[in-house]
This record gives structure tokens, sequence and C-alpha cells, in this order.
């Protein structure tokens, strides 16, 4: 759908052309539509009438009249000085959403729990609108390698706003991060108002701004994400983040030694995940770095445990101990702990 020219539907909600008037009317009649059925009008997706249903992305939910009527007379309100002639062309299209809707009153778009943001482009504007409205904190999970400077360029001038504005930051990053010196200059720069640790390894991409509103990927490649404002659910996120935060180590501080003479912190990782018997591909991603960088730590790593093959480095690994994480930390210390009891007695508040 997003590879469609979209230029031949340059409208926008208040005058929808034919085609998106006959679908979106049949969604919000329905509840949903087949994904398919809206690919000849890609303007429902831009628009954010229609969008993926979390529980079947095969199918596509509107957005609901009222939330529509909403946004266009926020709108409207903010352009009446520009353009007068606009406010009747919404009105009358705050009439036709009220007469779909039949009169049912349903929750604005903030009491959504969870969205589906499909594209890049209502990625970047969910997340630039959650920025904007941030007023005290950030945290941050950022997965992979050295940062690249451009995207450190790209995210400096919003970080400079929000510590003009008294937001704090924390980030998190994996250990290779610390080998990149744009890191370095970046958190120099934002001085006092951000604060960064790393690890081995962390959880996949996650942003909470203040404690409200939580960003995670929803497919491998990143072009769609969730939107979570569910309390409970951003409460996890939270205590997930802030279990690692307590793991991890200040950017400003060197990394504790393996306590094995010739063997480095980042080779011990390996050693612990080649015990858990993953592949080289597999060990670099988790650990942010290229897959011939990891070959090569393996090499001398069997080189210092002297293990002659793959399977007697196994073998290694596990008489020195490292097979595991160090003891001063365990994975099971990473998520809190699960309920067990049943949903149907669990309380419903906070």
């Amino acid at each position: 759908m997003a590879g469609r020219d979209t230029n031949e539907h340059p409208h926008g909600a208040d005058r929808l052309c034919e085609a998106g008037d006959r679908v979106y009317s049949r969604a919000v009649r329905q509840g949903r539509v087949p994904r398919d059925d809206a690919e000849a009008v890609p303007c429902l997706v831009q628009l954010a009438l229609l969008h993926p249903d979390p529980d079947d992305m095969g199918q596509l939910v509107p957005t609901s009249p009222l939330e529509v009527m909403t946004r266009l007379l926020r709108s409207v309100d903010e352009e009446v000085s520009a353009s007068q002639a606009r406010v009747g062309t919404a009105v009358a299209a705050v009439g036709w959403y009220a007469g779909l809707d039949g009169g049912r009153v349903q929750p604005p778009a903030e009491s959504t729990a969870i969205r589906v943001l499909d594209g890049l482009q209502r990625i970047r504007a969910a997340m630039d609108e959650a920025t904007e409205a941030c007023t005290k904190e950030v945290l941050a999970v950022q997965p992979g390698g050295i940062r690249r400077e451009d995207e450190l360029r790209e995210g400096l001038h919003r970080g400079l706003e929000m510590r003009r504005r008294g937001v704090r930051m924390r980030d998190l990053y994996t250990h290779v991060a610390r080998h990149g010196q744009g890191l370095h200059n970046y958190m120099e720069l934002m001085g006092d108002a951000a604060e960064a640790r790393t690890l081995d390894e962390v959880v996949e991409r996650l942003i909470v701004f203040d404690r409200v509103v939580a960003f995670i990927p929803a497919n491998a490649d990143r072009t769609m994400a969730l939107e979570i404002r569910h309390p409970a659910l951003v409460d996890y996120l939270v205590t997930v983040f802030e279990r690692l935060w307590r793991l991890a180590v200040p950017l400003t501080a060197p990394l504790p030694s393996t306590g094995i003479e010739g063997i480095t912190h980042r080779e011990r990782s390996i050693a612990a995940l080649l015990a858990e018997g993953h592949q080289d591909a597999v060990i670099a991603e988790r650990l942010g770095i290229s897959v011939r960088t990891c070959r090569a730590h393996i090499a001398r790593l069997s080189e210092t445990l002297g293990a002659a093959s793959r399977t007697q480095l196994g073998v290694r690994i596990a008489q020195a101990g490292l097979d595991g994480p160090p003891r001063s930390g365990t994975a099971g210390e990473l998520l809190p702990a699960v309920s067990t009891t049943p949903v149907s007695e669990s309380p419903t508040g906070r």
C-alpha cells in the first residue's frame, strides 16, 4: 500500500474522494474492512482514517467519526486566522461524520490503549507529538552498535529543546556504542539533562515519554510501530527499563573486569551466547557488532582458551565458567514477576 502513488488522492479528511467515502463508510458500519479492499484508496491510511487491527494485521479498522470530527475542528481552530473559508467546509464535514456515527458515544483517540502506526511518516508524526507534549522524562533503549553521526545530529535539536524545558533523558545502549565518539560528544552537549548506560545486549527499541505513552516496533524492519497508552503495559515496560538500568554500566565508567586474564568483556559475552548454542550471525546482531568482528573475537577466544575446534571451545568455555552471565546479575532479574492470579480474579484498576 505504501508504494502506491498518493497523488491520485490530493485531499484531506474533510473532503474524501468517492472511493474513499465508500470504503470508510463500510468500515464504520462493519467495524473493519480487509486490507486488500483499501489498496485502491491509500488516502484512508495516509489520513489515519483506517489503521491496522492489532489483533489481525490483515484487517483495517476505522478511526471513529467522533475522533475525526475532533481533529477537523482542532485544525480549523489553528488555521482560522489564515483561512476563514475553510470553516464552512470543516463544519459540513463534521455533520457528515456525525451522521455516520449514528449518535453513539465513542472514546477519543487519547484513550486508545494500543494503536498500530503503519509507515515511517505516521511513526515520526506520533513521536514528534509525544516529544512536544513531554514535560518530565524520556526513557529510551537503543539496540545496535555504534550510533551513526547523522542519527545523533538529527536528534540533537530535539534533545536540546527538551533540555530547555527541563525534561530528563536516560538512554540504554549496548557496550559497543561506547566506541563511537559521536555518542560521547552528544552526551557532553546534553550535559546533566541526559544520562547513558550500557549493557552487553539490550531489548528491542523502546521509548517512553513521561511514563504515559510508549513506542515499540511492530515488525522486524521497524516500518510499523505500536503506540501504547494502557497504564498497566506502560508501567510494565518502565519496570523492565528500570531493572535493565540498574544492571547497566554508566557510559562514563570503565567496563568491569571479566576476572579472567586475556578475556575481554565482549569476549565473555560472546562465550556465554556460544554456550547457549547461538550462531555467529545471531550473536553479532544481539551484541551490535558485525559478523566479521564476531568471528574475529571467537578466533581470539579459541586461542586464549587453547581450543582447536568449536566443540572443544564449548568445553573450554564451560570449564572457565564463561557459560553464563557474571554472578553479580542474572537474567531472571530483568523482568518483573508475573502474577499467577487468574484474569477473572485480578483487579481492574492499576
